[in-house]
């Protein structure tokens, strides 16, 4: 009779595995799909051509290699888990570390396309054939944006629009106050020469505050990632010489409290360092 149930459970747990798997397998592939697509939408907005197989085997393989990896090396399939999760993850945190490091080289260039824009303005060129000397002198990504506007021009949008569209795009604070002070300059008919200018000493003083600042504050940032990772690094040094040295917390009510309480309080300390040590722009 026992061996009868046993018989009926397997099988049950074997075509419940049969009818649900695939699903589970087709909702992650649909998900992966919809990703891949959103990362081909973005890496062309950044100029780069990518090959939908590569991006596939990306998406696919990074949960499958870390899951493979940690189950190596913990032999726990808890970890396997996690680290599967984790690679989920990591095509997003590398597409947006290309999105920030690209959005960081071209707010870096934006001081010298202003001054060539600036200088070709003041040789008696229109804003467009300005754009056309930018793009031409200046390297990627800012010539890749502002060529962008141009290719939108020419098709038919407006100027306007097309450095609208651009802001949008980038969504740069500094890029944000050039296009709004242009637009407002070709609207009142200001001198875009001058206000170029301006801009373009308002933005490098912008930028020596801003290192100022950095510079300033970096001590007290040290400072807190040390202070964070030292009770990290203490249990695990503690540990590697007697792994029984907390045990005696862990086998009580008030040790375990006190334990709990000594995380929370270790990463509202954590917040409270780096809330402190950062300052927004």
């Amino acid at each position: 009779m026992l061996f009868l149930v046993i018989i009926l459970v397997a099988a049950a747990v074997i075509l419940l595995s049969i009818a649900v798997f695939p699903l589970v397998a087709g909702k992650i592939s649909q998900l992966q799909f919809k990703k891949v697509n959103k990362a081909e939408a973005k890496l062309e907005t950044m100029f780069i051509q990518a090959d939908r197989k590569r991006l596939l085997l990306f998406y696919a393989l990074s949960p499958l290699i870390l899951a493979v990896a940690a189950f190596i090396i913990t032999n726990s399939l808890i970890i396997s888990f996690i680290a599967a999760g984790i690679g989920l993850i990591i095509p997003e945190i590398y597409l947006r570390a290309l999105e920030s490091n690209r959005r960081m080289r071209f707010s870096n260039q934006l001081v010298d396309g202003l001054m060539v824009m600036s200088s070709s303005l003041k040789a008696g060129l229109s804003l467009l054939q300005a754009i056309e000397v930018l793009t031409e002198e200046m390297p990627p990504p800012i010539s890749q944006e502002f060529g962008l506007v141009l290719r939108e021009n020419r098709m038919g949008i407006t100027l306007e629009d097309s450095l609208k569209t651009m802001q949008l795009r980038m969504n740069i604070e500094e890029l944000n106050l050039i296009i709004t002070a242009i637009l407002v300059a070709r609207q009142t008919g200001g001198d875009l020469t001058k206000v170029l200018s301006r801009l373009t000493t308002t933005i490098r003083d912008n930028r020596k505050l801003k290192d100022s600042i950095s510079t300033l504050t970096l001590q007290g940032r040290l400072q807190g990632i040390i202070m964070s990772a030292l009770p990290f690094l203490f249990v695990g040094w503690v540990l590697s010489f007697n792994k029984g040295h907390f045990d005696i917390m862990l086998n009580s009510d008030k040790g375990r409290f006190l334990l709990i309480l000594a995380v929370v309080l270790q990463v509202v300390g954590m917040f409270l360092i780096r809330k402190f040590s950062m300052i927004k722009f």
